[in-house]
């Protein structure tokens, strides 16, 4: 096979932020790749073969339903355009046909995030309009419930470290209120790792990310109650045929949550002894902290937290994405003076490269 690097004149990235979209999610494994194969290399009824894994995977989850899209993003626009439409054809054919004036979506002032894209754009592309609940470090059930009227379609929330993590309704609190009012609550889940916890809290739809905690290729989990998956299954005869999903990355997601379920996934404890020699290597670095910090949407995932005594964070994460091997940290804190080295998909030779070239750079 051809050097890729090479060929196209792109730099090896070695991924410490994390399963960022931006640098294509997640490392598949040779099992995920197998499938792959197998799907780009034979043919199905496609309509067919997303029923029947879709009916699959909520056997083996424990859900009511399940189906796959093409990805989180696409889930959040199909799901928003479903509680619109609610199976309606002409709706389906005319998402933009704002004589229905029930499209209002409310959301937590806190959880209008960009997430790469503004998620107001994303629920724009559903035919949603946007109704913001509270101000941005505080949005209480009051707050909500005071935009919800005859005109609200849905409310959705989203779980992810771009949000206000303060000040905001919890989940379960927030599902109740919807539920109360008759309205569905769509849940943005694309970086959670447990598949039960929000549709055990009632969640009428609940979207994943394939790509990220799940491991797959670019795509898109949606678990839920069958009636509303029933409903965003429709959309593939309107906005959902412009978000479809190939055949391999169907195959491919569906054995990449069998691996998911089947593997014991590393604890905190064992991520903290990973980074240990890590952080110690740092920490003798002048001007450098290193310490280990949980993930602040409170998900489990231990990262080595490292502070900037004596520089610059942002220019020493530009200086990390120099060369033909770029560094990518997270960087959410740069101005801050700390950066974040995420070893989910980091290995052993890459850690030792990171410690060298920060060393390097400190070193001047």
């Amino acid at each position: 096979m051809d050097n890729i690097y090479d060929k196209y004149h792109i730099s090896h990235i070695i991924n410490a932020s994390g399963k960022m979209t931006i640098l294509g999610g997640s490392r598949l494994s040779e099992e995920v790749c197998e499938y792959m194969k197998f799907g780009a290399n034979h043919f199905f009824e496609i309509k067919d073969l997303l029923n029947k894994t879709g009916d699959y995977l909520a056997q083996l989850i424990g859900v009511e339903s399940a189906y796959i899209v093409n990805s989180a993003s696409g889930a959040i626009a199909q799901s928003v355009a479903s509680c619109i439409s609610k199976g309606n054809i002409q709706d389906i054919l005319h998402p933009y046909n704002f004589e229905n004036k029930k499209r209002e979506i409310v959301i937590c002032k806190g959880h209008n995030v960009d997430y790469g894209t503004p998620i107001e754009l994303t629920i724009s592309l559903g035919g949603g309009k946007i109704i913001e609940a509270g101000y941005a470090n505080r949005c209480t059930l009051e707050h909500v419930q005071s935009c919800i009227n005859e005109n609200t379609a849905a409310l959705i929330y989203v779980k992810s470290h771009h949000c206000v993590q303060k000040e905001m309704p919890d989940i379960q609190s927030f599902i109740q209120l919807a539920h109360q009012n008759q309205l569905p609550v769509i849940i943005d889940a694309a970086a959670e790792e447990d598949l039960l916890k929000y549709y055990k809290m009632d969640g009428d739809i609940i979207i994943y990310s394939g790509t990220k905690a799940l491991e797959g290729p670019t795509s898109g989990l949606i678990i839920g109650k069958k009636a509303f998956v029933e409903q965003i299954k429709k959309q593939s005869l309107g906005i959902g045929r412009v978000m479809k999903i190939g055949k391999e990355n169907i195959l491919g997601l569906v054995h990449a949550i069998e691996c998911y379920l089947q593997h014991q996934h590393s604890t905190l404890e064992q991520q903290i002894q990973r980074l240990e020699p890590f952080n110690k290597k740092i920490n003798q670095i002048n001007g450098l902290s290193a310490r280990c910090v949980q993930d602040e949407a409170g998900r489990l995932i231990i990262r080595s937290e490292i502070t900037f005594l004596n520089g610059n964070a942002l220019e020493i994460v530009q200086k990390l994405k120099e060369g033909k091997t770029k560094i990518y940290t997270r960087d959410y804190h740069a101005n801050e003076g700390k950066i974040e080295i995420d070893i989910r998909d980091v290995t052993d030779h890459e850690l030792d490269i990171i410690y060298e070239k920060i060393a390097t750079i400190m070193k001047g």
